[in-house]
């Protein structure tokens, strides 16, 4: 199993790791689809091979998906070979949802979970190794300095834990950062209650002002800046919670310029 930084791969080499992070992929029994994002040499596809027989990889390594093959830790047609941002993943398992998994390329993985977002209608669940200071944004609770965008747009859908961190020393070369393998479970009621594109306009839009109040961030996005008058809206980005923003998107929807984000 590899990460890739842009400065290189690395394989995660310890064994009982390995086993621990396929382990700790909960799929229901409706639920035994599994698709692995960057195998690498297979460390953690071995174990998901005897656990899941519908198991899928994608790899946009040549060199990888040929000792995968040669070396019979998976069969030819569980291959994907191809860059996994550019996989339409309603089609992996021709429209059946399924459980992802993977020691996730460090220079994409917020893509990934973008990606996944975007597709959340077929991912009940993900388990992931990430760079330690992503994995921390993705679970952060309102409140906190890591807070933020991702936070936001993943926790809206996906109830988030951490499941290990993991120690440069486990990985050959070591890499430069720490890790954490998160796990982001649906939640079973995953549709807002709102404009969902302008929930994402309005997220992206207040984070990147983090340390102004609303008001000031929003005035943009509004037709009537009197209804920013609200107490409401002294308040900054990171202190609002999942609920709050769904509250903030209903309460200026109808006040709003034709401004909305696509799918992030």
């Amino acid at each position: 199993m590899k990460a890739k930084k842009s400065f290189g791969q690395h394989f995660l080499t310890n064994e009982a790791m390995a086993k621990k992070i396929a382990q700790s992929l909960l799929c229901s029994e409706s639920v035994q689809r599994v698709l692995e994002i960057g195998p690498g040499k297979g460390v953690l596809t071995k174990y998901l091979a005897e656990m899941y027989p519908e198991l899928k990889v994608v790899e946009a390594d040549k060199d990888m998906v040929d000792y995968l093959v040669v070396h019979r830790i998976v069969q030819p047609e569980q291959v994907l070979f191809m860059d996994f941002l550019k996989l339409n993943l309603s089609k992996v398992f021709d429209g059946e949802p399924f459980c992802m998994i993977g020691n996730y390329p460090y220079n994409i993985s917020s893509q990934i979970l973008f990606k996944m977002v975007q597709y959340r209608d077929f991912v009940p669940e993900m388990v992931g190794m990430f760079q330690k200071e992503v994995a921390d944004r993705v679970i952060a609770p309102p409140g906190s300095k890591t807070y933020g965008v991702i936070s936001v747009l993943v926790q809206a859908y996906y109830s988030g834990s951490l499941v290990m961190n993991v120690a440069p020393g486990n990985f050959n070369p070591p890499p430069k950062v720490q890790s954490a393998v998160i796990r982001l479970l649906r939640k079973e009621n995953f549709r807002l209650e709102c404009d969902e594109k302008l929930f994402r306009t309005i997220v992206k839009s207040t984070f990147q002002q983090r340390r102004k109040m609303l008001r000031n961030t929003l005035k943009p996005l509004v037709t009537d800046a009197g209804i920013l008058e609200d107490t409401f809206f002294n308040s900054r980005p990171e202190q609002l919670s999942v609920e709050d923003f769904v509250i903030l998107t209903n309460r200026i929807a109808p006040f709003t310029q034709n401004t909305r984000q696509d799918e992030p």
